[in-house]
């Protein structure tokens, strides 16, 4: 029987190929348990979206006044900082004309100024009920800090598949600088790759279309019905 696999660190208001992905295998493993950097730009906290018809990225503001490395369940959110407010404020102005504005925004909003303070946990969260609210299944998220492997690169990979019963894992793209793909293979694990074709819609004040954006744009050109078939037919 083949059971698939996917991780991934859990990312801030992600993509549509994220939730893809999560749709698309029998196991979705949140990597929270792995190093951020702790200067560079990272996909935790940080997303584009069109801001006045241009992709532009809206940033959760992140404590970053510590020594050493933390983790990515570590890393904590600057509470007093009144980045929610901007990304609350961006969303009303660049997307407050879409159809489903009121629709989205209802539902958005709450999980934006959702009071936690840990980054990993604050967008779990925020994944876990975007997708109830797309009729998606959750009941198979599973996060990678409990279940105690280790390893670096592909080896954490396999390990992590191996220990929730997993003999194939689904790779987005993205993975080459990292992902050595013969030890998949060489350690019994079939390697599928996404290979996600980037639905095109209709985006508002836009005539060429932008891939690559939040969810969270899809949501407010097209609803949560019909997100929900764009991500179901990808």
């Amino acid at each position: 029987m083949s059971l698939t696999v996917a991780i991934h660190q859990p990312n801030f208001f992600p993509w549509l190929g994220y939730f893809d992905k999560i749709e698309r295998v029998d196991e979705f493993i949140f990597l929270d348990h792995v190093q951020l950097p702790k200067k560079a730009g990272s996909w935790t906290n940080r997303v584009p979206l069109l801001v006045s018809g241009k992709k532009k990225w809206v940033t959760a503001s992140i404590k970053r006044n510590f020594s050493g490395t933390k983790k990515v369940n570590e890393i904590q959110i600057e509470l007093a900082d009144n980045w929610k407010k901007k990304f609350i404020k961006t969303l009303k102005i660049s997307y407050g004309k879409c159809v489903f504005f009121n629709q989205v925004m209802n539902f958005i909003e709450p999980l934006i100024l959702f009071n936690e303070e840990n980054l990993s946990k604050y967008n779990i969260h925020c994944i876990k009920n975007i997708l109830e609210r797309l009729e998606i299944k959750t009941s198979h998220l599973k996060l990678s800090s409990d279940l105690n492997q280790r390893g670096s690169s592909s080896n954490l990979l396999i390990n992590l598949t191996k220990s929730v019963g997993g003999n194939s894992y689904l790779s987005g793209g993205g993975a080459e600088g990292y992902q050595d793909d013969n030890l998949f293979g060489a350690n019994g694990i079939e390697l599928i790759y996404q290979n996600f074709n980037h639905p095109v819609y209709n985006q508002l004040n836009r005539e060429e279309f932008v891939p690559g954006l939040s969810i969270i744009d899809c949501l407010m050109n097209n609803g949560l019905e019909k997100t929900n078939e764009i991500i179901s037919n990808a």
